[in-house]
């Protein structure tokens, strides 16, 4: 199985779909969602609906932190934050926010522990960003003795963390498309980066795939029309951070 692993789509119509496609012509043979589908860009509606095409053609989708603020967001809040749940609130209908919030925090899939941010925690939406974070997630993922792979999202850059010779956690910045063995013998936690905003200086999108036949996982770079996404959230009157964000990939 070839396993696409997305996050952070963030409402990003353009970049959800740039990522899709690529994915396809890499042999991709399912899909995970790894949660935080809306929020901050200007297609929740659209992209909710895609997710909910490819659930039913058996995608894997997760709740992130971002998917559960829409639901009952602070309608009077004067944060940007707020601002931008509200609004995205407005633009989805009833049945797409029941659909976000059934959602699940974690899955399993062979080897695989999906989860948006923490295993050790899914619901305290933890930022996996060192080695300290990525060892209390690792150990409580691996709680389950079948599981040497967790793959997450949540932080919007790119990082791969292994158990090296000792007990400690070595942190890993992967190059984009260079096949990476990943085999059974070590544990690892990858973070797949974020499709519809990277944080990385790099507005291209971002994605993985995991070749569970061969052990091998492979971090993409994806280029899309990011800018026409950025003079879309302008032109819906949300934030302009958004879109100065999104322009400059941080």
């Amino acid at each position: 199985m070839k396993l696409a692993l997305l996050s952070d789509l963030h409402a990003n119509l353009p970049a959800f779909e740039a990522c899709l496609a690529h994915a396809r012509s890499q042999g991709a043979t399912r899909i995970a969602i790894l949660g935080d589908l809306v929020d901050y860009g200007p297609h929740p509606g659209e992209v909710v609906d895609l997710c909910r095409e490819l659930e039913q053609e058996g995608a894997l989708i997760l709740r992130g932190n971002h998917d559960t603020l829409p639901v009952n967001p602070v309608l009077t809040g004067s944060t940007w934050g707020d601002i931008t749940a509200a609004w995205t609130h407005s633009r989805l209908d009833d049945l797409q926010r029941d659909w976000l919030a059934r959602l699940p925090l974690t899955a399993v899939l062979g080897s695989a522990f999906l989860v948006h941010a923490s295993a050790d925690a899914p619901e305290r939406w933890h930022y996996v960003h060192d080695e300290r974070v990525a060892e209390r997630s690792l150990e409580a993922a691996t709680q389950n003795p079948d599981v040497h792979h967790v793959f997450g999202g949540h932080v919007h850059e790119q990082a791969l963390y292994y158990r090296g010779a000792g007990r400690n956690l070595m942190r890993f910045v992967p190059r984009p498309g260079v096949a990476i063995p990943v085999g059974p013998h070590r544990q690892w936690l990858a973070i797949v980066g974020s499709a519809g905003q990277p944080r990385d200086g790099d507005p291209r999108a971002n994605y993985a795939l995991f070749d569970t036949d061969a052990g091998l996982l492979t971090f993409h770079r994806v280029s899309y029309d990011f800018l026409s996404v950025a003079r879309a959230i302008r032109a819906e009157g949300l934030p302009q951070v958004l879109a100065t964000r999104l322009e400059n990939g941080l």
